[in-house]
């Protein structure tokens, strides 16, 4: 069942425009990687799928009701948490999550006592003492302890070490197991690897890419590194190989997945003394993607 779809979403800013014809899908039970620089459309679109921005064109619908108009009754049902948290400075964290709790219409769990423990959170601290880190911990606490349907979260470990970077994947595991969906936009490529189902990439306003981690490793390339009794001639020259350096007796580049047969066969002419390879990886798409780019959105 699908729960978040955008069709031809559009925004403009005055004369720029900053979406230009997005469409995603994020179904039940799934957690869908939404990438891109800063600049591309990310939180331009998670706006607008809260309710804070109106479309210049184009639909955003959630549960079945429009982004926009129901925005009111949807958030009953969504879990947001920005890249950038501020909080009341005179409540401590433990009140802001109780608040956050009660607007909700839910009481003080042991679900957010257990949460607020594992992410090694002092709940007593005025929230105008607390690191950015620990302002991200107070969101993911209240995040995380409400039965929402639908967890919405922009660059939510900013500012985490990576010991509580585990724990908020070990969350976002429970609540997809739960049959909730999560939509994460995100900058840390390993990340959205290791925790999505779906993946969309976003540039300049568009979607360039979308779909499952497994269909769109064919547009990356495998690193090797490869030794060999010979030295290996016109390796550069090869159709498929890329970015070949040499480290003392060896040769280190990357091949296209579809070209990895070739190579192979190639190198293998030169008597093969040791051959290492990195599997594709998310990072590999994106850059490959925005190669030449410079991060521009």
């Amino acid at each position: 069942m699908t729960v978040l779809t955008t069709n031809s979403l559009t925004k403009h800013f005055g004369k720029v425009k900053a979406l230009n014809g997005v469409d995603i899908e994020v179904r039940e039970g799934e957690v869908f990687g939404f990438i891109g620089p800063n600049g591309a459309g990310k939180s331009t679109t998670l706006r607008i799928l809260l309710g804070m921005l109106k479309a210049t064109d184009g639909s955003a619908t959630i549960f079945g009701k429009d982004a926009w108009n129901d925005a009111v009754q949807l958030h009953e049902r969504i879990a947001y948490v920005p890249g950038d948290v501020n909080l009341w400075p005179n409540l401590t964290g433990g009140e802001v999550i109780d608040l956050f709790i009660k607007l909700r219409g839910g009481k003080r769990t042991e679900r957010r006592d257990e949460l607020i423990q594992r992410f090694q959170l002092d709940p007593t601290k005025k929230c105008r003492a607390y690191s950015k880190g620990n302002r991200q911990k107070v969101a993911l606490v209240a995040a995380f302890s409400s039965d929402a349907d639908l967890y919405i979260l922009d660059e939510p470990t900013s500012g985490l070490d990576p010991l509580m970077e585990r724990v908020f994947q070990e969350c976002v595991n429970e609540v997809k197991q739960q049959g909730k969906s999560v939509l994460l936009s995100s900058h840390i490529l390993s990340e959205v690897e290791k925790l999505c189902d779906r993946v969309a990439i976003i540039r300049d306003g568009r979607i360039i890419e979308s779909g499952s981690l497994a269909d769109m490793r064919h547009l990356t390339r495998t690193q090797l590194l490869v030794e060999t009794r010979q030295p290996m001639t016109e390796l550069s020259s090869q159709p498929g190989v890329h970015h070949v350096e040499e480290k003392g007796s060896a040769f280190v580049f990357q091949v296209d997945s579809e070209k990895l047969d070739q190579v192979l066969s190639y190198i293998s002419t030169f008597g093969i003394v040791k051959i290492e390879s990195a599997p594709p990886t998310l990072e590999d798409l994106f850059m490959r993607h925005y190669e030449g780019v410079g991060g521009e959105g």
